[in-house]
C-alpha cells in the first residue's frame, strides 16, 4: 500500500543549493518549470531556475541526497538576492521550460474534455444497447437495426480516437457500470480490427459479434451465469452450451452469418483447447479469433468477482505469457500494438518513486506513455502531467492495483476525472 511514512525533510536557503540535493518544491505544478515537484538537482541551470522562483526556503530529503547542502557562508555560495526583478521574472515566465509546462496544462485540459465527451457518447450508445437487450425477443424484427445503429456510432465516434476509446471502455459513470461486457468486447474487437486494417464492413461485423457473442446466455438462469464461485460440473456443462444456444437465437433474429460464426466460435482456441468443438487454426473464423481475445481480456479485467480483477497490464502479461498459444498470433500482435504495454487507465509506480496513472499511450515508445503523477507535497486539486518520452531518466518500475493507492493518491486521480 502507498501508506508509508513521509521521508524526513530539512530546509535550506536558495544559496545552499548544489547538484545532488533531492529537493521538494512546495508550489503548484503550474508555478515552476520542472516536470516533477520532487527531484534531485543535476545542474547549475536547475539551481538558477530554482533560485528564480523566489522561495526563501526549500525542503530537501537528506536520505535521498548524495551530498550535503552548501554552508551559508561557504566558498562558492555567496548570499544572493533570490527575488528576481520584474523584468527577469517575465523573462523566466516566457522561457521555454514554462512554455512546455503551459502546453502540458493545455493538453491535460483537452484530455479531460475529450474524456467527458467520450463518456457522453458512450452513455448514449450503452443506453441504445440496453434497449436492444430489453427488446431482444419482444421486437426481434428491430434488433438488428438497433444494434447496427449502435455499432455505426461506435465506428463513427469512438474509433476516431483509439486512445480515448481504450481508456473509456472500463470507466464507470455515476457509480454505474455503464460499459458492460458486451460493449467492452465490441469496442475492443473493433479497435483491433481497425489496427489490422480490416474493411469498414468487417469492423462493423466485429462490433455486432461483440455485442451478441454471449446471446445464448439468455437461456441460462441468472443464479448460474452470475455466480462468482467456481461452477459445478453440471453448471459448467450448461455454460458451455451457450454458444450453440446463441447461434439458434441469432438465426431467429436474422443476424448475419459472419456474426453467427463469432457467436459459435468465440470460446474456441487456435490450438484446439477451446469449446464447444475444439476447432483449430484455419477452421476458425478470422473475426471470431479477434472477439475471442477481446472477450478473454475483458473477463480478466472485469470479472464477476471484482476482487479477482487484473490490472490492464497484468491481463496483457498473463495472456501473452500463459495463454498465447490459444490465440491467433497476428491478432495478439495487433492487440498488444493497440493497447501497448501499459494501456490507458493503468496505475504505475515510476522509477523515482512517484505514482502515476497512464492517460495516453505512445505507440512509437510503448514503455513511455503520458502519466498523471501524484505527489504528496502537491495540493489534491493540482494535476501533474508528465510525458515519459521527454523524461529519459524516469521509467515505469511496475504496474499497480487500485487497492495499492492511498486515499490521497486516489483523490488526485478522481479529482481530475481520470480514475473511476
Amino acid at each position: 500500500m502507498d501508506r508509508s511514512s513521509p521521508v524526513p525533510t530539512s530546509v535550506v536557503k536558495p544559496e545552499q543549493l548544489c547538484a545532488g540535493l533531492h529537493i521538494h518544491l512546495d508550489l503548484p505544478w503550474t508555478d515552476h518549470p520542472f516536470s516533477f515537484p520532487s527531484f534531485t538537482i543535476a545542474s547549475a541551470d536547475e539551481i538558477a531556475a530554482i533560485r528564480g522562483l523566489g522561495l526563501k526556503e526549500i525542503r530537501y530529503s537528506p536520505a535521498k541526497s548524495s551530498c550535503l547542502p552548501l554552508a551559508c557562508d561557504g566558498p562558492g555560495s555567496p548570499p544572493v538576492d533570490v527575488t528576481p526583478p520584474s523584468s527577469d521574472a517575465e523573462t523566466i515566465a516566457d522561457g521555454l521550460p514554462y512554455q512546455l509546462k503551459k502546453a502540458r496544462i493545455e493538453r491535460l485540459a483537452a484530455q479531460q474534455a475529450a474524456i467527458a465527451a467520450g463518456e457522453r457518447e458512450f452513455i448514449a450508445i450503452a443506453r441504445q444497447i440496453k434497449t436492444v437487450r430489453q427488446n431482444l425477443f419482444s421486437q426481434p424484427e428491430h434488433i438488428c437495426e438497433l444494434a447496427g445503429e449502435a455499432v455505426a456510432k461506435l465506428a463513427e465516434s469512438t474509433l476516431v480516437d483509439a486512445e480515448r476509446s481504450i481508456r473509456l471502455f472500463s470507466d464507470k459513470v455515476g457509480g454505474e457500470s455503464i460499459f458492460n461486457h458486451a460493449l467492452n468486447v465490441a469496442l475492443l474487437s473493433m479497435l483491433v480490427g481497425r489496427e489490422m486494417q480490416l474493411s469498414a464492413d468487417e469492423v462493423k461485423l466485429l462490433g455486432l459479434g461483440g455485442l451478441f457473442h454471449d446471446l445464448g446466455q439468455a437461456e441460462i438462469p441468472d443464479v448460474v451465469k452470475n455466480k462468482t464461485e467456481p461452477w459445478t460440473p453440471s453448471e459448467a456443462a450448461m455454460m458451455r452450451k451457450h454458444c450453440a444456444w446463441g447461434v439458434a437465437l441469432g438465426k431467429k433474429l436474422g443476424l448475419p452469418d459472419a456474426v453467427l460464426l463469432i457467436i459459435a466460435q468465440h470460446h474456441e482456441g487456435v490450438d484446439g483447447s477451446g469449446y464447444p468443438r475444439k476447432l483449430r487454426g484455419e477452421r476458425l473464423s478470422p473475426l471470431a479469433r479477434i472477439v475471442a481475445l477481446s472477450e478473454a481480456y475483458d473477463q480478466l479485467c472485469n470479472p464477476k468477482n471484482p476482487a479477482a480483477a487484473c490490472t490492464p497490464h497484468e491481463a496483457l502479461a498473463f495472456i501473452y505469457a500463459q495463454k498465447r498459444a490459444q490465440f491467433d498470433t497476428a491478432v495478439l500482435t495487433a492487440f498488444v500494438r493497440c493497447m501497448t504495454v501499459y494501456p490507458p487507465g493503468s496505475l504505475v509506480r515510476l522509477s523515482n518513486g512517484t505514482l502515476g496513472l497512464v492517460i495516453a499511450v505512445n505507440s512509437a515508445r510503448p514503455l513511455a506513455p503520458t502519466v498523471l503523477v501524484y505527489d504528496s507535497a502537491v495540493a489534491t486539486s493540482c494535476a501533474i502531467l508528465v510525458d515519459l518520452a521527454a523524461e529519459p531518466e524516469v521509467t515505469i518500475s511496475k504496474a499497480l492495483r487500485a487497492q495499492e493507492l492511498s486515499i490521497a493518491a486516489s483523490q488526485v486521480f478522481l479529482t481530475n476525472k481520470l480514475l473511476s
